[in-house]
């Protein structure tokens, strides 16, 4: 299950960061929503983006190695 979730956030960071930051921004912007729930959310998916590309990193990492070329 955890390399479930793992790949999840991968696919998600990967599938979604860029309409998320474009896309996402602007919808919580346009409308009126409590500015509680609209930063709340803003983070929550700042979170898991990073998440995904941290787990990403890791991954690439070892299968690459640490070398320089």
């Amino acid at each position: 299950m955890r390399n479930f979730v793992k790949f999840t956030l991968i696919w998600y960071s990967q599938q979604f960061a860029i309409p998320f930051w474009i896309v996402g921004h602007v919808h919580l912007h346009l409308n009126n929503y409590h500015q509680l729930v609209e930063v709340g959310t803003s983070g929550i998916m700042h979170i898991f983006v990073i998440m995904g590309f941290w787990f990403d990193w890791k991954n690439y990492k070892k299968e690459y190695g640490n070398s320089n070329d």
